[in-house]
């Protein structure tokens, strides 16, 4: 850092912004570290084979039924939002006139639906969903609020890697007699997939860690449903109820490494399957 700093000497500008990215990046660093000890320390020792019961009761409050139920709940998820934000994404950049009021207008909207506060989703999905198309708390009705939330975070990523996509790969891809249908999803869509790959460990992020939304579409109940239309709750939620209780706090540490370990997991598999299949394009 000292060294790179002596390039900046007839610069004091550039000298100073180099050091306040530096800092924001070692506090960014040091908050994650922190965050990361303080749950290991405190959950790790709780850890038991009890918390993976098939059933959850007073006795080993297991966390099982509630990992399954979060898995379904996101895989349901991105059934549901992935190809509809692709589909959008790919509307948008290869087919709408560039400049089209329309384009301008779902974009507004998809930035606003991303700003919106979960509890205020969970609010719409516990009237509409759960009341009005009369679902009842299940896991379905929590899908379908959670696809909601993250359709727009979808989209706009996945719009984003495609306008990364140079103009040239398509121009080759027409000269060579391409139709535009085959040229978006044998050509631009390969190189985009990293970028598209990214949008959807964002969205996955943001599903296993709700909690506001699903407490008023999924439920609470502490079991596996028999299908879709039952009620269940996720690991957030299950973290969420142990803590509230105040007599369950060591288990609620230990759900809390259960929940960090998934999410590095899956964010760890899908940069692995980004990195395969960027290789089989090259």
């Amino acid at each position: 850092m000292i060294i790179k700093l002596k390039s900046y000497r007839s610069q004091p500008l550039s000298a100073f912004l180099f050091i306040i990215a530096t800092l924001s990046i070692c506090v960014t660093v040091l908050v994650f570290l922190f965050l990361l000890g303080y749950i290991l320390i405190n959950g790790v020792p709780h850890l038991k084979l009890s918390l993976f019961a098939l059933e959850y009761n007073t006795a080993n409050l297991s966390l099982f039924p509630a990992l399954v139920n979060t898995l379904t709940m996101t895989a349901l998820s991105l059934f549901i939002a992935v190809p509809l934000g692709i589909g959008s994404a790919i509307y948008l950049v290869e087919y709408a006139r560039r400049g089209n009021r329309l384009v301008g207008f779902v974009r507004m909207t998809a930035e606003t639906l991303s700003g919106i506060p979960s509890i205020v989703y969970g609010l719409f999905g516990m009237l509409f969903f759960v009341t009005a198309l009369g679902m009842g708390f299940s896991i379905m009705a929590g899908a379908l609020t959670m696809s909601i939330m993250i359709l727009p975070l979808i989209m706009r990523t996945t719009e984003e890697a495609l306008i990364a996509v140079s103009d040239t790969f398509r121009e080759a891809s027409f000269g060579l007699g391409a139709g535009r249908l085959r040229t978006v999803f044998r050509v631009v869509l390969p190189s985009a997939i990293p970028g598209i790959l990214a949008g959807v460990i964002l969205a996955i992020g943001r599903i296993v860690g709700e909690t506001a939304a699903l407490l008023y579409t999924a439920g609470t109940v502490a079991g596996i449903p028999e299908n879709v239309w039952g009620s269940g709750r996720t690991l957030s939620i299950h973290m969420y109820s142990l803590a509230r209780e105040g007599l369950y706090v060591e288990a609620s540490y230990a759900t809390a490494v259960v929940l960090l370990v998934m999410v590095v997991g899956i964010n760890a598999l899908s940069g692995f399957v980004a990195r395969k299949l960027t290789k089989g394009q090259q």
